[in-house]
């Protein structure tokens, strides 16, 4: 089996092409000219240059492919880039769902809990139930709109299962992406934290479930692969905890986060560039996001390690890789959290 892997330079897709590799599956990936190299360095796989919105580019890339695991996006959480995220996460799935369809192939379409909505903080939302919608952001609304685009292919015989991570970290995070909020606690190191909760899972689990979704997941069915449900104090602790800082003592008051979340507009608007702290952000982070993953437990199999696992592996390969500086080798050594084998 031949498999095509969009997005192989993101933390999900190349968590799911490193463990394709370890199985012996042949992997093919799609990229742009210009892609970043190391995420792909030392990697046994068949590059073809392309690009998901190009929708001519991919023929090449769909030869002989069986299966095809389209994990590329664009991922911003705020009020502006509606069409760079409709390009992407729009046009960039219908192009590769009517390719792959066309190619005969099977599809697993890696979306987002975000797509969804969310649940309460004392009830966890599956995928048939939701108890609050997400604001109407960009990234929200062109990820539900992706799902739109594989289940008209499906219509049209497409062979297709979606899949619906939590906030995910671990190691290969190369951009990074998820980790960024990681890398911004530690280096802020801040007194509050936002008032709401999100479901922490590990990028290596969410890569098993992807591939065990593509042999035993339902056409047309969504698989929420989400992990421990925590609040953002909880886990800005174990950030501050594995980095050696001290903890943020609080959640953010409504009166706060408004407050935040309107001067990080203001700032976007002068600088020019939306900011990671804007009233988009903030109002996502008032959320719970918590969910249940009992359907990939029983049907795809999917297990969950420990949140604080995730962590301290997700710092550790952040720090191996340069991505931690301004560190004293003494103060790096206090720091050094204990290593944790994978389970």
């Amino acid at each position: 089996m031949t498999v095509l892997v969009t997005g192989s330079t993101g933390l999900v897709g190349n968590n799911v092409v490193r463990l394709l590799l370890g199985e012996g599956r042949k992997v093919r990936v799609v990229v742009r000219p210009e892609y970043e190299t190391r995420p792909l360095e030392g990697l046994d796989v068949e590059i073809v240059h392309g690009d998901v919105c190009d929708r001519e580019s991919l023929h090449a890339a769909m030869q002989g492919v069986d299966l095809v695991i389209h994990s590329a996006g664009n991922v911003h959480i705020g009020w502006t880039g509606k069409e760079r995220s409709e390009k992407v996460n729009v046009g960039g799935t219908k192009n590769i769902a009517e390719a792959t369809r066309e190619a005969g192939a099977k599809l697993v379409h890696v979306s987002s809990v975000d797509a969804l909505g969310a649940g309460l903080h004392n009830k966890a939302a599956d995928e048939e139930t939701i108890y609050v919608q997400n604001p109407p952001i960009p990234y929200v609304v062109t990820k539900a709109a992706a799902e739109v685009e594989v289940r008209r292919q499906i219509e049209r015989g497409l062979h297709a299962v979606i899949i619906n991570p939590g906030y995910m970290l671990g190691p290969w995070d190369w951009k990074p992406s998820s980790g960024r909020m990681l890398l911004e606690v530690v280096k802020g190191k801040p007194i509050m934290a936002p008032r709401g909760g999100t479901t922490v899972c590990d990028v290596r689990d969410v890569a098993t479930g992807i591939v065990a979704a593509a042999e035993k997941g339902r056409c047309g069915a969504n698989y929420i692969l989400g992990g421990e449900n925590m609040t953002y104090l909880e886990l800005w602790k174990q950030f501050a905890e594995v980095a050696g800082n001290i903890k943020p003592i609080c959640r953010m008051g409504p009166l706060i986060a408004i407050g935040a979340g309107v001067v990080g507009d203001i700032w976007s608007k002068v600088s020019g560039t939306e900011g990671g702290v804007n009233s988009a952000a903030l109002q996502m982070s008032s959320v719970y996001h918590y969910y249940s993953s009992r359907r990939a437990e029983e049907e795809l199999g999917y297990q969950v390690r420990p949140a604080s696992q995730s962590i301290v592996d997700a710092w550790e390969w952040f720090r191996s890789h340069g991505y931690v500086k301004n560190l004293s080798p003494e103060k790096e050594r206090k720091k050094s959290p204990p290593v944790m084998t994978e389970a």
